[in-house]
Formats: C-alpha cells, sequence, structure tokens
C-alpha cells in the first residue's frame, strides 16, 4: 500500500504550500485551481478507501479504536502542547473548548475555534469513524457506493429543500443546546461504544453512533451541506476499495459522487468554501487518486513514500511553525527575495526536520504500543466476528484530511 503513503505525502505537501506561499510568496500560488482543497479530497478519499478496510481486516471495534487512538492523539495532544508553549509568542486563538477539542469533534459540536485551524477535519474524520463503525456493527459497510451515492444526492437535495437556512455559518445543534453540546455529544458517543464493545446490546449502541454521526454533521456542523458533501467523498473511496475487489458497482457509484461534486458549484454557489476553481479543482483531486492507483503495484520513489509517513505530523506542526516563524521575523515579504528565500528554507526544513523525529520518536512508539494493547485472543468477541492482524501500512493510516484553503 505503498501507492497510499505517496497520496499522502502529496496532500500533506499541497496543504503546506497552500499554507505557505500566501504568507510568504503569494505570486507563486496556483491561480486556475485551489490547492489546499485539492488535499482536502484527496485526504478524503484515502481515508474512505482505508478506514472501512482496516477495520474489517481487524473484525473487531475495540481494536479499530485502540488502533486510531494511539494512531492519531498522540501527536495531536503534543502539537497542542507546543501551541500552549508558543503562547506568549504567538497568543492562542480565543474560544477555544477543551472538552470538544478532547473528543476531536470541535467542527461538528458548535464549530468552535480550533487551537489549530487545520484541526477542523479531524471533527469530520471522528464522525466517519462513528457512522463506519455503526454500519459494520449493522452488517451495512459493504454498501459503500450506495451510501457514497446517496450522500451525495443529500448534499444536492438539501438546499433544494429546506433553502438558505441550510446554507448559514452556525450550529444548529449548538443553538439548542448552548455550550453543553461538546458534553453531550461526548455522553453519547461513549454510551454507543460502551454498548457496542459490552457486546449484548451492541445493535442499540450502533443505531446511537449512527444517529450520533449524522446528527452532527447535520445539525452540529454549520452549513450542513459540508458534512454530506465530505460523507459522500470518503464513501467514494470506500467504493473504489469495493470494487478493487470484485464490486463493479463500486467504480461507477465513485464516478457518479465526483459528477455530483463537479455540480456542486451551481448547487450552493453562496457557500463560503466554494470557488470558482471547484471544478478543476475536484477533477485534480480525482486524477490524482486514480494515477497513483493506476501505478500501485509499481516501486515509488522512497522520498515519496517517506513524505506520506510523516504527513500526519506534517499536516498538524506546518501551522503552528509557520505563525512562529512570522512572529519571530515578521512579514516575510518585507524582506529581500534572498531573505526570503533563507526563511523559506528555514520553515520548509524545520517542519520536515521536527515531523521526522515527532515520526520516529512519537507516533511509531505508539502506535506500536496499541497494536500490542490489541493483540487479545478475544479481541473479536465484541462484534461477533474474529480478529484478523492487520498489516503496518493500515496502521500508518492517515485519518485526517487537510483544511478546505
Amino acid at each position: 500500500m505503498a501507492w497510499l503513503d505517496v497520496l499522502r505525502g502529496i496532500a500533506a505537501l499541497a496543504v503546506l504550500v497552500s499554507h505557505t506561499l500566501p504568507a510568504l510568496v503569494a505570486d507563486l500560488l496556483p491561480r486556475w485551481f485551489n490547492l489546499g482543497t485539492s488535499g482536502v479530497i484527496v485526504f478524503f478519499l484515502v481515508s474512505g478507501y482505508i478506514i472501512p478496510a482496516s477495520l474489517e481486516r481487524r473484525g473487531c471495534v475495540r481494536s479499530f479504536w485502540i488502533g486510531r487512538s494511539f494512531r492519531l492523539y498522540p501527536i495531536y495532544l503534543l502539537t497542542i502542547a507546543l501551541v500552549l508553549v508558543m503562547a506568549p509568542v504567538v497568543p492562542i486563538v480565543e474560544g477555544v473548548d477543551p472538552l470538544a477539542h478532547l473528543t476531536m469533534l470541535m467542527s461538528v459540536v458548535d464549530d468552535s475555534p480550533r487551537i489549530v485551524p487545520p484541526m477542523w477535519t479531524l471533527s469530520y474524520e471522528m464522525a466517519f469513524y462513528l457512522l463506519v463503525t455503526a454500519l459494520f456493527v449493522l452488517g451495512l459497510h459493504r454498501r459503500s457506493g450506495l451510501l457514497a451515492v446517496g450522500f451525495g444526492l443529500a448534499f444536492v437535495l438539501l438546499p433544494a429543500g429546506l433553502g438558505a437556512v441550510v446554507l448559514q455559518e452556525v450550529s444548529l445543534l449548538h443553538g439548542v443546546l448552548g455550550d453543553r453540546t461538546p458534553l453531550a455529544a461526548l455522553a453519547v458517543a461513549a454510551a454507543g461504544l460502551t454498548l457496542v464493545l459490552w457486546g449484548r446490546l451492541r445493535v442499540a449502541g450502533a443505531l446511537i453512533l449512527g444517529v450520533l454521526a449524522l446528527g452532527l454533521l447535520t445539525m452540529g456542523a454549520p452549513a450542513p451541506p459540508r458534512g454530506l458533501m465530505i460523507l459522500a467523498i470518503m464513501f467514494a473511496g470506500s467504493a473504489i476499495y469495493r470494487w478493487e475487489r470484485g464490486q463493479t458497482s463500486g467504480l461507477w457509484c465513485a464516478l457518479a459522487v465526483g459528477a455530483i461534486m463537479c455540480q456542486a458549484h451551481t448547487v450552493i454557489p453562496s457557500a463560503p468554501w466554494m470557488s470558482s476553481f471547484w471544478i478543476p479543482t475536484v477533477l485534480l483531486s480525482g486524477g490524482v487518486f486514480a494515477l497513483a492507483m493506476l501505478l500501485r503495484r509499481l516501486r515509488f520513489p522512497r522520498v515519496l513514500v517517506w513524505l506520506g509517513l510523516i504527513s500526519y505530523s506534517v499536516y498538524l506542526l506546518h501551522h503552528p511553525l509557520l505563525l512562529l516563524l512570522t512572529a519571530v521575523f515578521g512579514d516575510p515579504k518585507d524582506y529581500p527575495l534572498a531573505s526570503q528565500a533563507l526563511l523559506i528554507g528555514l520553515y520548509v526544513g524545520v517542519v520536515f526536520g521536527l515531523s521526522t523525529l515527532t515520526y520516529r520518536y512519537v507516533e511509531l512508539p505508539m502506535q506500536r504500543l496499541g497494536r500490542r494493547l490489541t493483540q487479545v485472543p478475544s479481541a473479536g468477541a465484541s462484534t461477533g466476528v474474529s480478529a484478523s492482524p492487520v498489516g503496518e501500512s493500515d496502521e500508518r493510516s492517515l485519518s485526517s484530511a487537510a483544511p478546505a484553503g
């Protein structure tokens, strides 16, 4: 699965460049497509492809969530700690909700500010995990193509049916529960997972998780069509995984989602996350994913695979380090060209150097610990399916996406 590492590396690089160029050399930013949004789509396709596959290969909800927790949280918490240490130099954004950050659901409970802006996509990833877990327990996880098309159609029809109210950048759920929304989401998620892991009431727990995930994406997140669009993209990745394993309808469903996504800018043109470059962006992202999959049996350059391995660290660390650079040195665009080049080189070197260290000394050890904790003979008992070993490439899968711009 080196091709997935390569895709993650390319997507992470696109995200880094999309944030770096406006701050350092704005004139070099591509004008005919949105580089950051391309990273978003590629990351979500990769997650949609690998996450259901990882759960199925494990055959155990308990092992899946332990693996995900040890994959995501160590560097996530380390990044938050870094931001707190940098606070005297780079002030923390106001309104950060600690509880919402604890669950990674900050963008789908009340859209509270993120302590690191790119973390917003982790909320959609976490909601996807809840929904995939529910589908797995209910035995519906293999209907990826229908789910992809269904969410795509809902994405198109919801604005038409409910009008501009669904496009408002406000959280409907937060309007009802107020500041209790993060706590309520945590309690419901904990209850659902407990019932699933307990085993006797796992169907009820799965229903709770499924309703929670859909409720957060359609009422907790601002502008609900965005959540439906992301689900359609992620399940399109799952449909491609099904197609690769013989489910012929998967490819057609994924292509149908692509066609729906290309029309998104006409359905909701006023949405702030849309742009006039939407269609080229969608086509480029799908083309990059398709090309990498077409070449998946070839040996890729080691540098691209390495970039994929450290991509999660790059994704989380690059933004705080960019803020630190501008806080210490001021606006780089005010410097002579040669000095700008030196600052860019310094920044890129620090990002990749630090990301390599965090991958080696934080991510890898914690992933290995997570694997040891999941190696329990009766691990499959919670879902009634025998657990199966997972390759290291699955453990490395980056289940976080890039910011939209």
